[in-house]
């Protein structure tokens, strides 16, 4: 046991002997300012959920490094936020603008909202208005002898 405990200790020690501190994000931090700003409002296409300063995959940090290289151009966000969804579609932006090609975006979750309850109310509904089998006065005989038969054997 005390040489699990000491193989433990030796590993976190080794491990924190290659820490080191992090690295610049950019040489200037003006510009990574910027860039965290515009691409906190850009969508990962690759993650679809994620912002695409939070994402690691490889298409986000190619789309971070044109981001970067707008930036050093000189150009504004709202040009680079055009020139994203000029080549990606309103898709990147996390909130698309409302027009006729992003009204599905908009509108469907209420849409299927509305549509669930519609079907919930309509088979409720339906439930409640819908009659009970009824038995004929031999056919409820019948079940009663066949529910007594049924009790008189459990009970053996």
């Amino acid at each position: 046991m005390s040489r699990l405990a000491a193989l433990a200790g030796a590993l976190c020690i080794a491990c924190t002997a290659f820490a080191r501190e992090a690295a610049p994000l950019a040489e200037d931090p003006k510009i990574e300012t910027r860039l965290i700003a515009i691409a906190e409002e850009l969508r990962c296409l690759v993650c679809q959920n994620e912002s695409l300063i939070a994402s690691r995959a490889d298409l986000a940090m190619d789309l971070k490094r044109q981001v970067r290289e707008q930036i050093r151009a000189g150009k504004s966000d709202q040009q680079i936020r055009d020139y994203m969804v000029e080549r990606y579609g309103d898709f990147v932006l996390y909130r698309p603008p409302v027009k006729s090609t992003t009204l599905v975006l908009w509108v469907g979750p209420f849409a299927l909202l509305i549509a669930g309850l519609c079907t919930v109310w309509i088979f409720v509904r339906r439930r409640r208005t819908a009659q009970g089998a009824t038995l004929s006065a031999e056919q409820e005989a019948r079940a009663n002898e066949l529910l007594a038969n049924r009790a008189n054997d459990a009970s053996r």
